[in-house]
């Protein structure tokens, strides 16, 4: 979860994660979640279903699935993580990584728990990610897995209507074949 600090020292909730406070206003509302909202909407009739199951533990599954599924390995889970239990244990915006460049030629902010803001993408991503504990290795794999599909401007900013893998055009795919 974008949310967790590694360096905080407060209780739980505090230090954030996958505490499922992304349910609430303010949090669902953050930019770097837009689009999210339709994600947990499509999650409740599980949670209905499951109502001893916390949505954190529902969110964390359905990402685990969601890369099973995709072809990627099987995620083994480990169920009893706690429900943040209102918007006041929402994170601050500005602890998720920009896109792009602001008006000032800088990424980031000095909002979120830490200043995250830098002129380069790589150094805005390394304040981004050190604070949650990830070296260098896992900023890679974690970024490249957000490359995984495609960026839509409704959620994002940022993207296309059509894309040569969207709009019916023939692609050379990897393994050297063909789309049709």
């Amino acid at each position: 979860s974008g949310t967790f600090d590694v360096n905080a020292k407060e209780e739980w909730p505090a230090a954030g994660g996958a505490i499922a406070s992304i349910r609430f206003d303010p949090e669902i509302k953050h930019g770097a979640n837009a689009g999210l909202a339709g994600a947990v909407e499509l999650l409740e009739p599980v949670k209905e279903k499951y109502p001893g199951v916390s949505y954190a533990d529902i969110y964390q599954m359905a990402s685990a699935r969601g890369i099973e599924l995709a072809g990627g390995p099987k995620i083994d889970m480990k169920y009893g993580r706690v429900d943040a239990t209102s918007s006041k244990q929402c994170s601050v915006e500005g602890n998720l990584p920009d896109a792009e460049a602001g008006p000032d030629g800088n990424f980031g902010g000095d909002r979120g728990t830490c200043s995250n803001k830098d002129p380069t993408a790589s150094g805005h991503l390394r304040k981004v990610f050190y604070r949650m504990g990830l070296n260098d290795e896992e900023i890679v794999a974690l970024s490249g897995a957000h490359t995984f599909g495609r960026a839509y401007a409704d959620r994002s900013g940022l993207g296309k209507e059509k894309t040569k893998f969207t709009d019916g055009s023939e692609t050379k795919l990897a393994d050297g074949s063909t789309t049709s």
